[in-house]
């Protein structure tokens, strides 16, 4: 999100909510409106749908960022890897900052819209 208010403290540095990790799910770190990521522990839930009701991290992330979210009135995005060293990236925004290297396929990239 641009233009934040100063001293603002977001989703992102709290733990479950904006960031998570489990050895047994994926790595996730999140961004965008804080306060329904907050209402949906964002973070901890994508781990959630993925050990517990056994969906896959693009299945998983995609319900979060263009159901969950958008169902409670916030908007934005998350980069994530499961165990396997698969990524998803999905927002639901004009645009998202992001960048990968994948040591699985050598494949890199940087990339702010949709393709």
């Amino acid at each position: 999100m641009t233009n934040k208010k100063y001293g603002r403290i977001g989703d992102s540095p709290i733990t479950g909510v904006g960031n998570y990790a489990n050895n047994r799910t994926c790595a996730v770190s999140c961004t965008g409106h804080g306060e329904y990521f907050m209402r949906a522990v964002a973070a901890y839930d994508l781990s959630c749908l993925m050990e517990y009701k056994g969906m896959t991290l693009k299945a998983a992330s995609e319900h979060l960022i263009y159901e969950k979210i958008p169902a409670l009135g916030g908007m934005g995005g998350l980069i994530a890897v499961d165990a396997k060293g698969a990524m998803a990236m999905p927002f639901n925004t004009a645009g998202m900052y992001r960048s990968y290297w994948s040591s699985i396929d050598d494949q890199m990239g940087v990339k702010i819209f949709r393709e």
